[in-house]
């Protein structure tokens, strides 16, 4: 009879190899895909990886920081990393993947490593050696976190463990923020950059609060769009602003207070002139009574150095219904903002303004005892964009300026007619032709699309107002498909004239060139940015508002190109 035996001991559990985080605790939410499941992506190219090491991970080792940028400096320091996902709840099985972009096609000619787990909190390791690499490997690309159905939110934390012969710094703990305390109330206080003429901005609390039907409008780049707030719909700061607008004028979205979003990422004031029309006005059905115009940390791109963020102001402060107008000036982690270029357009027409960055930066650096509320990590979910603490941060300071406006005694509105422009303002009264409305332009004479027949369909989506979908921005645009014609042509009349196009990191996509009169004007390289998004560039300015023939060539006739309209100032 064989020696009965007790319990086998368990092997020594694998020693920890050195590590750093690049997420801990990060709120996700799955985002609702065509298929029905749901999906948080999280970019890590152009950076942000070696960012979120530094911020998350304290990371401060410039070298192994570079390394994190290309696949195969992260091979040589990454041993393998570890994942956790943790939701409230019965848990469900969720795919995390880690995609390298390709040196040929971006999306499609890199490894992306993938593995399954469960949500409950229990972190799995994937070995790095143990997947089959892509010879057409180039930059570290993005994380996925794919759930079943859209609409899940979680708590993900993702460390990297490094190889032998690398070190890792401690991993601190940061404190959650108080609120209530008098050290964020007085953080607060110093967003408010100049108070400005609050005549409008007390009419739109007025008007609210009377019972009046009132629109309350947001204008801005990915921070406006929700970026970093997870629900982005909720949490994100213009939806958490705008409650507080109602709670200010005790009225709500279901009395009379409609609540307008128009974010869309990656894009300055350049294109947010383009598309005030449509994203604000709703093409005429929404006339709002406040806009928070929000371009601080995009107008880089703008090529005009603070002419159209100029003349989107002047458009709104001199539209019919008068609105009230709020400048706010967003930060990224490097404390890098526009306000000292873009100030003097709120400061020549006695704007509210409000700052993020004079709030938060310096007191980054500072011990709680010295006044510190809240810490970079708490504060970013990446290297632009906020956490939900942050974007209540950016509401709060908003509020903070509703308040004191509401509090503070009227005052006669003012005329900026008079007022020269600081920056200029050539382009206030832009409109944009497009697909829609090119037959009844008065600007358009004639116009041949050519091999421009289509409707293009890869575009880029944002989040408007309470929606958590997407909205395509720019859909009654011209495709070129790779075929036929490859000139658009037009004779339109104008002073100035834009091109707005969709940029994408597509070797499927190519370049056009814009010749005005027959001359060529522009180049246009939808690659040059990287990734999926709407642009626009100057076409011509300077001359009288007189009948000019524009025409869009297409450089590589077998590839894909799409117009989504043109920019007009006659």
């Amino acid at each position: 009879m064989a020696e009965s035996r007790g319990p086998v001991a368990p092997k020594d559990p694998t020693v920890k190899r050195p590590f750093y985080y690049i997420m801990r605790d990060k709120d996700i939410c799955a985002s609702p895909q065509p298929d029905g499941t749901g999906i948080q992506f999280i970019f890590e190219s152009d950076g942000r990886l070696g960012a979120s090491a530094k911020l998350v991970g304290n990371l401060e080792d410039e070298a192994m920081l570079a390394e994190l940028f290309t696949t195969e400096g992260f091979r040589k320091q990454v041993h393998s990393i570890g994942v956790a996902v943790k939701k409230s709840g019965d848990p469900v099985k969720v795919k995390f993947c880690f995609q390298m972009y390709g040196k040929t096609d971006p999306y499609k000619t890199g490894t992306t490593l993938a593995m399954e787990l469960d949500s409950d909190g229990m972190e799995m390791v994937m070995e790095l050696d143990r997947y089959q690499w892509s010879d057409d490997d180039n930059v570290t690309g993005q994380i996925r976190f794919e759930f079943p159905e859209p609409g899940i939110a979680a708590k993900a934390t993702v460390a990297l463990y490094l190889n032998d012969g690398y070190t890792a710094p401690e991993q601190k703990e940061d404190k959650e923020v108080d609120v209530t305390c008098a050290a964020y109330k007085e953080m607060i206080s110093r967003s408010l950059m100049q108070k400005g003429n609050v005549h409008r901005l007390k009419a739109a609390i007025d008007k609210a609060r009377s019972g009046e039907k009132t629109y309350v409008s947001f204008i801005g780049g990915s921070i406006t769009q929700g970026a970093g707030a997870v629900p982005i719909n909720t949490e994100c700061y213009a939806y958490k602003a705008f409650q507080g607008f109602c709670d200010i004028a005790g009225r709500g979205y279901d009395d009379n207070v409609i609540y307008t979003k128009a974010g869309v990422g990656g894009t300055p004031s350049e294109l947010g002139i383009l598309r005030y029309d449509s994203d604000v006005l709703r093409h005429g059905e929404r006339m709002p009574d406040l806009v928070v115009v929000e371009f601080a940390v995009n107008d880089e791109g703008d090529e005009t150095k603070g002419e159209f963020f100029d003349s989107l102001v002047r458009r709104i402060y001199n539209s019919p219904q008068k609105p009230a107008v709020v400048l706010l000036y967003s930060v990224f982690v490097d404390g890098y903002n526009l306000q000292d270029r873009l100030k003097c357009v709120g400061e020549a027409y006695k704007l509210p303004m409000v700052s993020i960055k004079d709030a938060v930066y310096d007191q980054f650096y500072l011990s709680e005892e010295d006044g510190g509320v809240i810490s970079k990590n708490r504060y970013f979910y990446d290297m632009y964009h906020p956490t939900n603490i942050g974007h209540r941060i950016m509401a709060d300071g908003l509020i903070n300026m509703f308040r004191e406006a509401d509090a503070s005694a009227d005052e006669e509105d003012l005329d900026i007619s008079g007022i020269t422009p600081p920056k200029g303002s050539e382009f206030e009264n832009i409109y944009l032709v497009d697909r829609a409305n090119i037959d009844s332009s008065p600007a358009v004479i004639s116009y041949d699309m050519g091999g421009f027949d289509k409707r293009g369909d890869e575009l880029q989506y944002a989040e408007h107002d309470l929606d958590a979908n997407g909205t395509p921005e720019f859909s009654d645009n011209w495709l070129y498909d790779g075929g036929g014609n490859t000139a658009f042509k037009a004779r339109m009349k104008f002073s100035a004239l834009l091109v707005a196009y969709m940029d994408s990191a597509s070797i499927e996509v190519g370049c056009a060139e814009v010749y005005v009169d027959g001359v060529k004007t522009l180049d246009i390289d939808p690659h040059l940015i990287g990734w999926q998004h709407c642009n626009a560039l100057i076409a011509f300015r300077g001359g009288p508002s007189q009948e000019r023939e524009v025409e869009i060539r297409i450089t590589d006739g077998s590839r894909k190109f799409t117009l989504l309209g043109f920019g007009i100032v006659d």
